[in-house]
C-alpha cells in the first residue's frame, strides 16, 4: 500500500479511535453518548420532601419527625432511616476555618452546606466552590444518626432536633474549632462533636452514645451522604469526569458505582460487609467521604430515595449492647475537599483512587508523578507541561528520528514513485509491487513515518485524563490569557498555533500523489484545531510544543538527506 494512503488511514483511525474512546469514557462515567441526544436534567423536589430538614425559605413537607419504617428499603438489619419528612426546623450554625465554611443544621446535626474558600466556582469565578448544599436544583448533604434494635424505640437520628452547646464558631487565630450537638430520645443521648482544623479538609466526627434509660440498648450508628444524580454545573463533553458513589474496603479497594444503576435497581452491587474502608461521593476534582475507624464491622449500603433523582450511600456500624448508665464512643472522619493526590494518600488506604484516571490509569499515574516532580522545581504548571513535553520528546527521540528519516527518504524518492505510478497507472498490483521494490532498494521502511504519531498517541490520551482528574491543575494559570490549564483556551490562540504547526508539518512530509489524499492531509490540521477549541488548554499546549519540536527535528533530518541526495 502507498505510504501516503497508509498515513491517511492512520490519521483517520487515530481520529475515530479518539472519538470512540471519549464516547466510551463518557458512557462509562454515566454521561450521555456523543451519538445520542442528551438526557434532560432532573430537578430535585423541595428539600423538605426528602427526609432532609428543609433549608430556610423552603417549606417542609408535613410528616412525623423521627418516624422510621418497619422495614428498611435496603433490606439491612435494623432498618436504615428512610426519607421521612421533618416538621420542625432547626438552627443553621456556621463554622468557618481558613479553608472552608460549613453550615450544620441542629435539626439532625447534618452538614447542609460546605463552601471551599480556596477554590472558585467553575461557572461564576466570583463565588467559591460549594460541595454540600440544599437547593431546588439538587441536594447533597452528609448526615449521621442512630437506629435502635427494638421496634418503636427511636434513638436520635438525622431528623432529631439537637441542642448546640455554646462555643467559638470561627477558627480565627486558633488551630481548631469545635461544634458540640446533643440530643436525647427514647432513653438514649447522642452527642455529636465536629472538630474543624486549620488548613485541613478532614473533619473529625465523634459520636458519644449514652444509655440514660432503664433498659439495655443496642443501637447502630449510620453515616450517609445523599446526592442528586446530576453532573456538576459547567461540565461539557470534553471537560467531564466521573461523578458518583464509591465503596472501598480490603475486599475491593475501589468500587465505582453508578447513579443510573441505583435508579434502575434501587441499589448497586458492591461489597456490603467489611471491617475497614470508606464510602465516598466523587465529583469533578472534589470528593466527600466518611472514613470510619479501621477494624470495626460495618455494613455498606446504597439506596434510591423516594425523592426523584436523589440517592444515598452509607455505612452502618453496630455499637454493641449498652447497659443503663453506660456509654460508648465512636470516632470517624469526614473528608470534604479537593482530590489532591498526595494528601489523599496520607488520609486513608487507597483513598487516592477517588482521583479517577479512567481507562489509562496505568499510564496516567506515572505521568502525573513526573509532572508533580517537575512542578516542585518550576512552580508553574504551564511551564511544567512544556518541560514534560521536552522530556517525552527526548525519551522517544530515537523512534521519532527513525520515523523522520524514513519520511525524508520517501520525499527524496518521490519523483521515482511518481514515475512508477505513471508507468503502471492501469495496473495497481504491479504499481504496488514496483513501489515495494523501490522501498527495498532505497532501504525505506514504509511504516516508519507512522512512528511519530503512534508513540505520542498513548501519552496524549493519558495526559488528557490527567488534566481532567487533577485538582492540582484546576485554576492553575500559565501566562497571560491562560488562567486555567484545565479549561479551554478562551482566545483560541493555542488551537490556532496548533493548526499552523500541523500545516507546516504537512508541508515537510512527502506530498500525496492522489489529489484527494492531498486535500485530506491539508484539512486534517483544521479539523483537529477546531476540536481543540473544546479541549483543556494544557493539553493543547502539550501538542503545540510537541509539534514545534517535531518540526525542528524533521526539518534538520529532511535537510540533511536533501544535501546527501544532491551530492550523489
Amino acid at each position: 500500500m502507498d505510504i501516503n494512503k497508509q498515513r491517511t488511514i492512520l490519521w483517520i483511525v487515530f481520529s475515530l479511535s479518539l472519538f470512540f474512546l471519549v464516547d466510551n469514557y463518557r458512557k462509562d462515567n454515566g454521561m450521555d453518548s456523543l451519538l445520542a441526544a442528551p438526557k434532560p436534567v432532573v430537578t430535585a423536589q423541595a428539600p423538605g420532601a426528602t427526609g432532609v430538614p428543609a433549608a430556610p425559605g423552603v417549606p417542609a413537607a408535613p410528616g412525623v419527625p423521627g418516624a422510621l419504617p418497619a422495614a428498611s428499603s435496603t433490606g439491612l438489619p435494623g432498618g436504615i432511616p428512610t426519607a421521612a419528612p421533618a416538621a420542625v426546623r432547626g438552627e443553621l450554625i456556621t463554622i468557618k476555618t481558613d479553608v472552608m465554611t460549613a453550615q450544620i443544621d441542629t435539626a439532625g446535626g447534618a452538614i447542609k452546606r460546605l463552601e471551599l474558600l480556596q477554590y472558585r466556582d467553575k461557572i461564576d469565578k466570583t463565588k467559591n466552590q460549594v460541595l454540600f448544599d440544599v437547593t431546588p436544583k439538587g441536594i447533597y448533604v452528609a448526615q449521621t444518626g442512630l437506629i435502635g434494635n427494638v421496634a418503636g424505640v427511636v434513638p436520635p437520628n438525622h431528623e432529631t432536633v439537637f441542642t448546640a452547646k455554646p462555643g467559638v464558631r470561627s477558627i480565627d487565630g486558633g488551630n481548631q474549632v469545635q461544634l458540640v450537638l446533643e440530643a436525647e430520645q427514647s432513653g438514649v443521648r447522642l452527642t455529636k462533636t465536629y472538630t474543624f482544623k486549620r488548613g485541613d479538609y478532614v473533619i473529625d466526627l465523634r459520636h458519644d452514645v449514652a444509655n440514660v434509660g432503664e433498659a439495655p440498648v443496642a443501637p447502630s450508628l449510620y453515616m450517609e451522604m445523599l446526592h442528586h444524580g446530576n453532573k456538576p454545573e459547567g461540565e461539557t463533553y470534553f471537560t467531564s469526569s466521573y461523578t458518583g458513589p464509591i465503596v472501598s474496603s480490603s475486599k475491593e479497594v475501589y468500587e465505582k458505582l453508578d447513579f443510573a444503576e441505583i435508579e434502575k435497581n434501587g441499589k448497586e452491587e458492591h461489597v456490603v460487609s467489611a471491617n475497614d474502608g470508606w464510602i465516598a461521593i466523587a465529583q469533578h476534582y472534589f470528593v466527600a467521604a466518611f472514613l470510619p475507624q479501621e477494624g470495626i464491622a460495618r455494613t455498606n449500603y446504597t439506596e434510591k430515595t423516594p425523592t426523584p433523582n436523589l440517592y444515598k450511600i452509607g455505612t452502618l456500624m453496630p455499637l454493641g449492647q449498652i447497659a443503663p448508665g453506660a456509654g460508648v464512643a465512636n470516632n470517624a472522619r469526614l473528608y470534604a475537599g479537593p482530590q489532591i493526590e498526595n494528601k489523599l494518600k496520607a488520609i486513608a488506604p487507597n483513598f487516592e483512587r477517588v482521583k479517577d484516571y479512567g481507562l489509562l490509569t496505568i499510564l496516567a499515574e506515572p505521568i502525573f508523578t513526573v509532572l508533580d516532580l517537575i512542578h516542585r522545581v518550576l512552580g508553574n504548571w504551564g511551564w511544567t507541561i512544556i518541560a514534560f513535553t521536552v522530556l517525552i520528546k527526548l525519551l522517544f527521540f530515537p523512534l521519532s528520528a527513525a520515523g523522520y528519516k524514513s519520511m525524508a527518504k520517501i520525499k527524496m524518492v518521490t519523483p521515482k514513485m511518481q514515475a512508477i505510478r505513471e508507468r503502471y497507472k492501469g495496473d495497481p498490483a504491479k504499481m504496488n509491487q514496483a513501489t515495494m521494490e523501490l522501498y527495498k532498494t532505497e532501504k525505506i521502511n514504509p511504516l516508519g513515518g507512522c512512528l511519530p504519531i503512534l508513540v505520542q498517541m498513548p501519552v496524549f490520551l493519558a495526559l488528557f485524563w490527567v488534566l481532567q482528574a487533577s485538582a492540582e491543575l484546576r485554576g492553575a494559570p500559565w501566562i497571560g490569557w491562560i488562567q486555567d490549564l484545565t479549561a479551554p483556551d478562551p482566545w483560541y490562540i493555542l488551537p490556532v498555533l496548533y493548526a499552523i504547526s500541523m500545516w507546516i508539518t504537512t508541508k515537510l512530509n512527502p506530498a500525496p500523489a492522489d489529489p484527494m489524499q492531498a486535500k485530506m492531509m491539508l484539512w486534517m490540521p483544521l479539523i483537529f484545531s477546531v476540536a481543540f477549541f473544546f479541549f483543556p488548554s494544557g493539553l493543547v499546549l502539550y501538542w503545540v510544543v510537541n509539534n514545534i519540536l517535531s518540526i525542528g527535528q524533521q526539518y534538520v533530518i529532511t535537510k540533511k538527506y536533501a544535501v546527501a541526495e544532491a551530492q550523489k
